[in-house]
C-alpha cells in the first residue's frame, strides 16, 4: 500500500534521529531530498541504501508527476529536509498538500517526529514558550523592512532563523525597532560542536558578533522576548 512518511532528521549531531526514523527509512522504497548529498549522508552513517529522488523548491510538475507515479505503484516514501522536520522552512508543505489533493485518504500521510530548531532553542533559551509565534526566514529584500517592524507588536515570543551572511543586518534592524525590555536570544549551531547561546539586549547581542567575527558562522535561530 502506498504511503508518504515526513520524516524528521538531525540538525547537527548525526544521533539525533529517533529509532522509529531509522526504521522507516530502511523501510521504505525511497527517498525524497532537498540534497541528495546531504541526505546521502545521514544514510551513508547509518548503512541505509534507498533510492534518492531530489524535491526542493524548485521542482515543477514533472517532479510531481514522477512522486504520483510512484505512489500509483504501490510505493512508500520518505520526505525528509536538509535538517530537522519537513514543511518547517522548507517545500515540503506544498508536496503534501498535493499528494493529499490527488490522492486523498487512499495515500496516508504519516509524521515521523524528531529533532526541530525551533523548539531545540526555545528549550535551552530561558524565554516563555507557552505561546510563540514563529516566523521562518525573513525576506531578502522586498518585505524585509515589514518584517522586522512587525516584530515589536507581538506580546509574546517571537522566533526566526536567519543566515550567517545576514544575521549582522538582523540584529541591526532589530536594534532599530526594539527596546531595552526586548531581550534578544541567539542560539548559533544547535547541536553541533560550537553551539553557543547568546543572549541581551539587540545592542548587546549586536555588539557580541562584532566583537567575535570568527563565530559569525553557522546556523542561527533568533528569539526576541518581552
Amino acid at each position: 500500500m502506498a504511503q508518504l512518511y515526513m520524516v524528521a532528521t538531525p540538525i547537527g549531531n548525526l544521533e539525533d534521529i529517533t529509532l522509529r526514523a531509522l526504521r522507516v527509512l530502511k523501510e521504505c522504497d525511497a527517498v525524497l531530498c532537498e540534497d541528495t548529498r546531504m541526505t546521502s549522508k545521514l544514510l551513508s552513517h547509518y548503512e541505509i541504501k534507498k533510492p534518492l529522488v531530489s524535491y526542493h523548491m524548485h521542482s515543477g510538475v514533472a517532479k510531481y508527476d514522477k512522486v504520483f507515479a510512484l505512489l500509483e505503484e504501490d510505493k512508500t516514501l520518505c520526505l525528509v529536509s536538509d535538517a530537522g522536520t519537513p514543511t518547517i522552512s522548507d517545500p515540503g508543505a506544498r508536496l503534501v498538500r498535493e499528494v493529499r489533493e490527488r490522492f486523498g485518504s487512499t495515500v496516508p500521510i504519516e509524521a515521523i517526529p524528531g529533532a526541530s530548531a525551533v523548539a531545540a532553542a526555545l528549550s535551552v533559551a530561558g524565554v516563555e514558550g507557552d505561546a510563540f509565534t514563529f516566523l521562518g526566514f525573513p525576506p531578502h529584500k522586498k518585505g524585509r523592512e515589514t518584517f522586522f517592524n512587525m516584530i515589536p507588536i507581538f506580546t509574546h515570543t517571537v522566533v526566526f532563523y536567519e543566515s550567517p551572511h545576514r544575521i549582522l543586518k538582523a540584529l541591526t534592524a532589530l536594534e532599530k525597532v526594539l527596546s531595552e525590555a526586548n531581550t534578544v536570544t541567539i542560539v548559533r549551531e544547535i547541536t553541533k560542536i560550537h553551539e553557543e547561546v547568546v543572549q541581551g539586549t539587540s545592542s548587546e547581542v549586536r555588539a557580541h558578533f562584532i566583537a567575535h567575527p570568527d563565530t559569525v558562522r553557522g546556523e542561527f535561530v533568533v528569539l526576541v522576548s518581552n
